[in-house]
């Protein structure tokens, strides 16, 4: 006979104002990210500005407004810090009301177990309660759990439109939680997406001459991953496995084309594994209550012996720079930090341990910047961008211009195969700069 968790939720049961009362002075309170900031929560948190200060707040990925950064410029009252900027939480960073912590991804939940964060109040946005009394964290599932284990006092918020999503380490109970809130929410944020460029499909083309039936596949976001989900759901290629940190929208382009199977995957087989998801509303309707995907922590997803158990594994990712040693940057311009490092160097150690597995790092080979001066993106040296993926870890590195593997090359020849695909008019300058940096070999190709 099933128990009646009816009693226990509605003894817990308090509105949003009531329920932020226990923050006080000089507390740490963190929220879940991207599609599960708790809106009402930090709407209600806001609201007591005046009354508190110091209160320190960590979150990430945040799709909506984050109430309590935007409503104390000061930072008096409210200091709020990200561990992955969104494009909201970027421009609070640039207005200075953001602070950026540097992490591996991989290592967030470990962080929280560790005792490395001080919690004193967990806020969360879940789906509703089950009849067997848990609450499914959805589609935010990276370190959501490890955080539930040692927060002080534990407020989940339930939002009626997310969906249960299966998996592991992605539920909570109402007997480890200390009040639970409701009110009305609207739909789910779904992201904007950029049409791939006929210069992306030409990077894509690249990559898919090493396609083939049974790989098992990540990518990231953007306009670049789009095209590669254009060209595989266009293709022959079936049976493709997915273990990836973010369910995306181009692998929803091959959900919907048929090509996902996942039955050759060594372990987690038959399932499409995440951590997170991301888009529009197609893929929050692919990944609800499916029992064909499995959400699960980030230190299982982006753990580089995981994914290398893993036959064939491709991971696809984007670069904002790339130097002539291999150093990739993906996350910041100079100091200015534009997003995270997220798993880009954990699934590139991956794809190498795995078994005809391949890594690739994709970007545009130059770009106009605001005074019309064309601008190579492959550079010299990285000159304070942030490093986000090593030149020890550096595979393929693929430009519309040609596709290069790092992997055994000394400096010489990375300096020669990056230039190579460089774009056209700006490989002299290049070729300049790596001989002043003492790379540059007198037989090599000019």
């Amino acid at each position: 006979m099933l128990t009646n968790y009816s009693t226990e939720y509605r003894a817990k049961l308090k509105t949003p104002e009531e329920a932020v009362k226990v923050v006080k002075d000089g507390d740490w309170v963190d929220y879940s990210g991207a599609t599960g900031i708790p809106d009402l929560l930090d709407k209600a948190l806001a609201a007591r500005r005046d009354e508190l200060h110091d209160v320190k707040i960590r979150g990430y990925q945040s799709l909506r407004p984050v109430e309590v950064a935007v409503c104390d410029p000061s930072l008096e009252h409210f200091c709020y810090n990200s561990w992955f900027l969104s494009a909201g939480e970027r421009k609070l960073r640039d207005n200075g009301q953001c602070f950026f912590i540097p992490m591996m991804f991989r290592n967030m939940p470990k962080i929280y177990r560790q005792g490395y964060c001080k919690v004193d109040v967990a806020m969360i946005q879940v789906s509703p309660m089950d009849e067997h009394g848990y609450f499914y964290f959805s589609m935010q599932c990276a370190a959501e759990r490890a955080l539930m284990d040692v927060a002080k006092y534990k407020i989940l918020e339930v939002n009626e439109n997310l969906p249960h999503v299966q998996g592991t380490q992605n539920t909570v109970h109402i007997s480890e939680i200390d009040a639970v809130v409701e009110g009305e929410h609207g739909p789910i944020p779904n992201l904007p997406r950029n049409a791939p460029t006929e210069s992306d499909f030409k990077l894509a083309d690249y990559i898919m001459e090493d396609m083939h039936d049974g790989i098992c596949l990540q990518l990231g976001v953007g306009s670049i991953s789009d095209s590669v989900g254009v060209r595989l759901a266009e293709s022959d290629i079936k049976d493709i496995g997915i273990h990836t940190e973010l369910l995306c929208e181009a692998l929803c382009d091959l959900y919907k084309a048929g090509k996902i199977t996942n039955i050759h995957k060594n372990i987690d087989r038959y399932k499409t594994v995440f951590t997170m998801v991301m888009g529009s509303q197609d893929i929050y309707d692919w990944a609800a209550d499916n029992s064909s995907v499995m959400t699960t922590a980030v230190d299982y997803v982006n753990d580089p012996a995981v994914i290398g158990q893993l036959d064939n594994m491709v991971s696809i990712n984007n670069a904002i720079e790339v130097d002539l040693y291999g150093q990739i940057s993906s996350e910041s311009v100079g100091p200015r930090q534009i997003s995270g490092c997220g798993g880009q160097m954990d699934f590139l150690m991956g794809a190498f341990r795995s078994k005809g597995g391949k890594g690739y790092i994709c970007t545009k080979s130059a770009y106009t910047d605001k005074n019309g001066v064309l601008r190579s993106k492959i550079v010299p040296s990285l000159d304070g961008s942030k490093i986000t993926s090593t030149c020890t870890d550096a595979y393929y590195i693929v430009t519309e211009y040609g596709k290069v593997n790092m992997m055994g090359k000394s400096e010489w020849q990375r300096a020669e195969e990056l230039i190579s695909i460089a774009h056209p008019d700006l490989r002299d300058s290049l070729i300049e700069e790596a001989e002043k940096l003492g790379i540059w070999k007198r037989s090599n190709k000019r």
